[in-house]
C-alpha cells in the first residue's frame, strides 16, 4: 500500500549472508574475512574501531536514497573494562528526489562516568507528511510539506551519583523554504506553517545503568526534561516542552532479554506544529509515520523479547514487541478509542561479538498498514 514506509541500511557486513553455498572451505571462510576486516573485529577490545559503509533507503516520499555512514565505537582512555562503550556516528545521504541530508548522533562517556554528552545533530532538506493535528486526524490525503530542516539537540550532564546525571538540555530546530506542496491543501494550514525558528534551554535528569547503548541486555534508562523555548533566546515562539521516559532491561534465559518502555511529551504555549508531540518512528510505534498523529500531549509504552541470538545460531536472533500509544490536546482529552496499537516482530544480525551490536529488521503492523525498518542497534 502507498503508506508502507521502507528504510533500509544496507552495508558490506551483509557478506557473510553470501557463499553458504559455497563446497570449497576458502571461499566459505571469505566472507568472514571481509568481515572481520570491515568491522575491525580482531582488534584488541579496548581500541577505538572506525566503521564505514554505504547505505541504501527507500520511501514513498523519498524514492530511492543512497547514502555512506561512518562510526567511531571507543572507550574513554581506552579502559574497556571501566568505562562504558561511547559512540559518534554520521550519515550522510541524498535521493533521488534530490533531497539530501546530514545527521550525526553521539552518545559520549568521560572516563569513570564523570560527563555524558548526549545528543544529535540533522541537517537536511527533506519532506514530510502532514495529517494534521489530533488524535483524529484523518489518514486519508496527507499534504506533503517540503522545507529545509535543522536541529541540534544537546545534554551536557554531570554524574550527580552512581548512575545518575544532571545538567544543561539545549535544543535549537530551524524549518524555512517551508511549501505546503501545489495547489490548495485539502486541511487548514497550521501556526508555523511558514517556517519558524525554535531555540531552548533547560535542565534534564537521567539515570543510565545500561553497559551497552546499542544492545542492553539488563540494567535501567530513565530520563526527566524540561524545556523553555523563549524570544528571549531568539525564539520565534514560546512554549515549553515537558519530556519523561522509562525503560528497563530484565534478562531471562541464556541470550534472552525482555525489554520494555514508557514515554510521555507535554507542550505548552503557543508552539508551531512541528514542535508539537510527534507519534511513531523507528522506534517506538514502530509501523506509524514519524508524525501520523500529533498534539501536545502525547503517550506511549511498548514492550519487546529478544533473542540475542537464537538457540541454534551464532548470529542470527529475533524479537517481537507491541505498543500503543495516544496523543490529545491535554490530559482530559485521553480516550480509549483513541489508543492506537502496533505490533510486529524481525531478524537480528551479530555485527560485532565483542561489543555485542547487531543490525534488527523489523516489521511493524499497525491498523493502516505495514512498515520496515533495518538500523544497526536495537530500536530502544
Amino acid at each position: 500500500m502507498d503508506k508502507v514506509i521502507i528504510s533500509v541500511l544496507v552495508s558490506w557486513f551483509c557478506l557473510p549472508f553470501f557463499g553458504t553455498a559455497q563446497t570449497d572451505a576458502r571461499s566459505e571462510k571469505l566472507p568472514a574475512r571481509v568481515m572481520n576486516w570491515l568491522s575491525q573485529e580482531n582488534k584488541p577490545p579496548e581500541k577505538p574501531r572506525f566503521l564505514f559503509y554505504p547505505t541504501l533507503g527507500y520511501s514513498p516520499e523519498t524514492s530511492l536514497e543512497i547514502g555512506v555512514a561512518g562510526s567511531v565505537l571507543f572507550h574513554a582512555k581506552n579502559k574497556h573494562l571501566e568505562n562504558r562503550l561511547s559512540e559518534i556516528t554520521i550519515l550522510g545521504f541524498g535521493t533521488l528526489h534530490s533531497q539530501y541530508g546530514l545527521w550525526v548522533d553521539n552518545a559520549v562517556y568521560t572516563d569513570k562516568d564523570k560527563w555524558l554528552i548526549l545528543g544529535r545533530l540533522r541537517l537536511q532538506q527533506f519532506p514530510l507528511l502532514y495529517y494534521g493535528i489530533g488524535p483524529d486526524a484523518p489518514e486519508e490525503e496527507p499534504v506533503t510539506v517540503n522545507g529545509v530542516y535543522y536541529l541540534l539537540k544537546e545534554r551536557i550532564m554531570h554524574r550527580i551519583a552512581h548512575n545518575m546525571f544532571a545538567g544543561l538540555v539545549v535544543d535549537g530546530q530551524y524549518l524555512g523554504k517551508v511549501d505546503f506542496g501545489d495547489g490548495q491543501p485539502t486541511r487548514p494550514l497550521p501556526e508555523g506553517a511558514e517556517g519558524s525558528t525554535n531555540l531552548s534551554a533547560g535542565i534534564g535528569l537521567v539515570y543510565d545503568s545500561r553497559p551497552n547503548m546499542l544492545n542492553t541486555r539488563k540494567g535501567w534508562f530513565a530520563e526527566l526534561a524540561w524545556l523553555h523555548y523563549s524570544k528571549s533566546l531568539g525564539s520565534d515562539y514560546a512554549f515549553e516542552n515537558f519530556s519523561a521516559e522509562v525503560r528497563q532491561y530484565i534478562p531471562t534465559f541464556k541470550n534472552q532479554v525482555f525489554a520494555w518502555q514508557i514515554s510521555g511529551n507535554i507542550v505548552s504555549g503557543n508552539a508551531p506544529f512541528n514542535m508539537l508531540s510527534l507519534m511513531g518512528n523507528e522506534s517506538l510505534m514502530r509501523g506509524y509515520y514519524t508524525g501520523r498523529y500529533r498534539d501536545r500531549h502525547y503517550y506511549a509504552a511498548q514492550a519487546e523479547y529478544r533473542f540475542l541470538p537464537l538457540p541454534f545460531s551464532k548470529r542470527i536472533g529475533a524479537a517481537v514487541f507491541a505498543g500503543a500509544g495516544a496523543v490529545a490536546p491535554d490530559l482530559s482529552g485521553l480516550a480509549l478509542n483513541n489508543i492506537r496499537l502496533t505490533a510486529g516482530g524481525g531478524l537480528r544480525y551479530l555485527l560485532f561479538p565483542k561489543k555485542d551490536i547487531f543490525v534488527r529488521l523489523d516489521m511493524g503492523a499497525t491498523r493502516e498498514g505495514v512498515s520496515f525498518y533495518i538500523f544497526t542497534g536495537e530500536a530502544f
